[in-house]
């Protein structure tokens, strides 16, 4: 027996109501009505709820998610599943700035591209994202992976960390730290399951793996302020 779908409609119930609702446990699957671009829309979700957004969202859809499924039907705002802890976010459009930031697990995936700063100060998050990212994503991205199967924009990975990140495309410039390693074939391995998740049938072979370099890692004397 397939669970009841309970529908809100924010063109008549407040956001408030929404996210209240879904954080009960007792709804199973929820589809939302006439988002028209609101911000925080299923927000803090701590149970294995399905949730459908029938339309764009506005900032900080599906933050700190923990264990939910958000799919939006059309592109999203700036924070997209920032801090998310586990579960999947599905974007079918585009998103803005800031995909992913902070995420420490589950999985985001945006179908279309990502603006400035995906991934940032990622923490164990997976990205996958279909189109192009902007400058300065994956900035001090400590641990997970970041795949772009588009391009990527300027100062990809800057100051990174232990990050693993795949791109299809060209890559306008690394930022400090970050340089292109070796595509060996665990890491073949990993980007074909990443790309099996999020839908995408690319070939592995067809992208190229960047991470740090780790000269950042420890304090040089030579960098001190002489007084």
């Amino acid at each position: 027996m397939e669970p009841l779908t309970t529908r809100i409609d924010l063109a008549t119930s407040p956001v408030r109501d929404l996210n209240a609702k879904l954080h009960t446990g007792s709804v199973e699957t929820c589809e939302v009505l006439n988002p028209q671009g609101k911000h925080a829309l299923a927000v803090g979700l701590r149970h294995p709820v399905t949730v459908d957004v029938r339309g764009h969202a506005g900032y900080y859809c599906a933050g700190m998610n923990d264990g939910g499924t958000v799919t939006v039907h059309g592109s999203a705002g700036v924070g997209v599943a920032e801090n998310m802890m586990s579960g999947t976010v599905r974007v079918k459009g585009d998103a803005s700035q800031s995909a992913g930031a902070t995420g420490r697990g589950g999985l985001l995936v945006i179908e279309g591209s990502a603006s400035m700063r995906c991934g940032i100060s990622m923490k164990g998050i997976d990205i996958v994202v279909g189109g192009d990212v902007g400058p300065m994503s994956a900035f001090m991205a400590q641990a997970g992976r970041l795949v772009v199967c588009g391009d990527a924009g300027e100062a990809l990975g800057d100051s990174i960390y232990e990050a693993r990140l795949y791109v299809r495309g060209t890559v306008a410039s690394l930022g400090a730290d970050c340089v292109e390693k070796p595509m060996r074939d665990e890491h073949r391995a990993e980007l074909a399951e990443l790309l099996a998740a999020a839908g995408l049938d690319h070939d592995p072979a067809e992208f190229r793996r960047y991470g740090s370099a780790r000269t950042l890692y420890h304090f040089a004397a030579a960098n001190s302020a002489a007084y």
